[in-house]
């Protein structure tokens, strides 16, 4: 049993260094993410509001994920332009757009404010 937990996890983990290197707004969420963390750090913001950090990093990164395995396996499927591979892919994105506009909207809350009295002083 333990073995098979094993397997399951070097697959993960396989998958998980594929999009890492493969996917471009991968690269874009890593980056944001440590911009994020490092304005948490600099602003020191409370701790109910660094775990809503934490918590939008970790969803945003399993949407992307989600939303790649999708992209792949209607590839996989066909290649050719179809009306319902469209569909499903189109709306795959638009779970990590609706998302990252949520995202960007909570960040802006935490932020904006203390980059505004940043500022101000």
């Amino acid at each position: 049993m333990i073995k098979r937990h094993s397997i399951s996890i070097k697959h993960a983990l396989e998958g998980l260094h594929w999009v890492i290197r493969t996917q471009p707004n991968y690269k874009i969420h890593i980056t944001l993410s440590i911009l994020s963390l490092l304005g948490a750090w600099l602003f020191k913001i409370s701790y109910g509001e660094f775990l809503t950090i934490i918590t939008l990093i970790t969803m945003g990164f399993v949407i992307e994920t989600i939303n790649t395995g999708i992209e792949a396996t209607t590839d996989a499927i066909d290649k050719k332009i179809r009306e319902d591979i469209k569909i499903a892919k189109d709306v795959s994105a638009a779970a990590m757009l609706i998302f990252a506009i949520g995202s960007f909207t909570i960040a802006s809350i935490i932020f904006i404010p203390r980059i505004l009295m940043f500022w101000g002083s």
